[in-house]
């Protein structure tokens, strides 16, 4: 949603423009002249469209009209010179806020480029134009393209680095044609006065084409425009930076540059100038120079030594208390970590050692628990078991610390059996008969590994399970109650599901009631242990189940 208080005239323009075909849009573009002239410069008003213009996106299309090819854009270069001083004033005193970054990093640098390529077509059309009024027109254009670029560069003083460092900058000012040498000069010129530090923020290489073409025009070029502004530049440049000065001066490059100067016939344009920039190479300017250059170093050695010196006092007034602070505080804190470290220990024995008690309590009390459960003919049974049981513990405790002192023993020559292996399967070449009957073995050898690996898992599930069966059995027999206390349904709970073992428990209870019931002279003679026969049509009776797991059986 854009905001209420947008300007109505950008609104219908930025309308216009979205439905417009292409060919259309640089002639719309074009009515944003019309509005920034209407609007008083310098006012908060102006600022206000200037955001309503770059919220629309009006200026990122302006921007992609001048990378069109100029043939294809109606009006041609009278509509790309118009836009070019649309878009420089669009971009001066513009606050883009929270699009900044794109502002400041994308778009400036791509219209600064632009406005250097519109330049070098210009000027390639200017050498190619045969007529004469074709030519002022194209020169023109030229010129109103270099103020724009200049415009925009006085507002935003970070892209002139960009620009001198370019090699389409370079080209201009190696052209040969005399006006358009002196205006791109005269923006130069122009550019170092605004802020000439950038001059020597760009590359050393790129700095020395640039002299280098301004020295050759002042000294080959038979134009006075074009030596007097030459002259100016170079007089700009050698005053404004004493490196370039000395550099002049000292450099092999441009080693007789001064006699070169002497030998030119200055006109009454440039006579002055050249006089100054003569004055500055001669050996006494050149002297003093360096006197004062080298009078600054020392001053400036000077105050970096006294500002060391006084720091280096004051710094040691409290070195001494600091050092003692530090030391102190070094060593508390190392003895607290100590009594920290030591208490830690401390709390982990006690607490281990409480453990430990902890489960010796409970494992005597398990064993006391156990022992009053277990019913008296069966705890020689349980006291063997436990000893099997720790002794088994035991070994598998032995065992393990044995093979892992053997293993770690025999690490090192597993170690080179392994590279042995690697290098001997690596050197030797196996055929495709030997590889896929190795790979046929390996997989019988899996195959077999997982189906004995199953049945022994489905015998070991069995196992548990009649393990399981037999410690429910015991748990049940050793908690049920004596015959005097027993109900009527409680001794069916204890029914067997062994045929077998039914049938002679039948037979044992038959036993044990005739015996009980037969008369006393029949009792002459036997043994508390002979059993009775019972005839088998007593026996086939339909026996139950014994209860497992606390439910009824059926």
């Amino acid at each position: 949603m854009k905001p209420m208080s947008t300007d109505p005239r950008i609104l219908s323009l930025a309308a216009e423009v979205a439905k417009s075909p292409e060919q259309n849009v640089p002639v719309i573009l074009l009515k944003l002249k019309e509005i920034i002239n209407n609007t008083p410069l310098g006012s908060s008003e102006l600022k206000k469209v200037k955001q309503d213009i770059y919220c629309y996106d009006l200026i990122q299309y302006c921007l992609l009209v001048l990378n069109q090819d100029c043939s294809r854009i109606q009006g041609g270069w009278t509509t790309i010179s118009q836009l070019t001083q649309i878009l420089s004033h669009c971009c001066v005193g513009l606050e883009p806020g929270e699009d900044a970054e794109e502002f400041y990093n994308e778009l400036l640098p791509s219209a600064a480029e632009n406005f250097l390529i519109l330049g070098r077509q210009l000027q390639t059309c200017f050498i190619n134009a045969a007529k004469g009024e074709e030519k002022d027109e194209l020169l023109h254009f030229f010129q109103i393209v270099t103020d724009s670029l200049f415009w925009l560069l006085g507002g935003h003083v970070q892209l002139i680095q960009n620009v001198l460092q370019s090699d389409h900058f370079l080209h201009l000012l190696q052209t040969d044609n005399v006006q358009i040498g002196s205006t791109v000069m005269t923006m130069v010129q122009n550019i170092l006065q605004i802020n000439s530090g950038d001059l020597l923020r760009i590359e050393g290489k790129i700095l020395h084409s640039i002299l280098d073409e301004v020295i050759f025009k002042l000294l080959s070029t038979p134009s006075p425009v074009l030596r007097s502004t030459a002259t100016k530049l170079l007089l700009l440049m050698a005053e404004s930076h004493q490196e370039i000065l000395i550099l002049l001066r000292l450099s092999a490059c441009y080693k007789g540059l001064r006699n070169l100067l002497n030998k030119q016939e200055p006109g009454t344009e440039f006579r002055q100038e050249l006089k100054q920039l003569i004055g500055l190479l001669s050996p006494k300017v050149y002297q003093e120079v360096e006197e004062q250059k080298l009078h600054q170093a020392a001053c400036l050695i000077q105050a970096y030594w006294k500002g060391f010196q006084t720091r280096k006092r004051l710094k040691k007034l409290p070195s001494a208390v600091i050092t003692l602070q530090r030391s102190f505080r070094s060593k508390r804190t190392k003895i607290l970590l100590k009594l920290n470290r030591q208490k830690e220990e401390e709390d982990h024995k006690l607490q281990l050692q409480l453990q430990r008690q902890r489960a010796m309590r409970l494992s005597r009390e398990l064993r006391l628990s156990m022992l009053e459960i277990v019913h008296p003919g069966q705890v020689e049974k349980h006291n063997r078991e436990l000893e099997e049981k720790s002794a088994l513990i035991i070994q598998k405790h032995w065992r393990g610390y044995r093979e892992r002192k053997n293993f770690r023993q025999q690490r090192p020559s597993l170690t080179e059996y392994k590279a042995a292996v690697t290098l001997q399967r690596a050197c030797s070449q196996m055929s495709d008969v030997t590889s896929k009957e190795l790979h046929s073995q390996a997989q019988e050898r899996l195959q077999h590994y997982f189906m004995g690996r199953a049945l022994e898992d489905r015998a070991q599930h069995h196992r548990e399970a009649l393990v399981a069966q037999i410690s429910t059995n015991i748990e049940q027999l050793m908690k049920a109650p004596s015959l005097k206390e027993a109900e009527e349904k409680e001794p069916e709970l204890f029914l067997s599901r062994s045929r077998p073992v039914a049938a002679k428990a039948k037979q044992a209870h038959l036993t044990t009631l005739k015996h009980i019931q037969a008369p006393w002279w029949k009792k002459l003679g036997e043994e508390a242990g002979d059993e009775t026969e019972v005839p088998k049509d007593e026996l086939s009776v339909e026996l139950g189940t014994l209860f497992i797991g606390g439910t009824k059986p059926p």
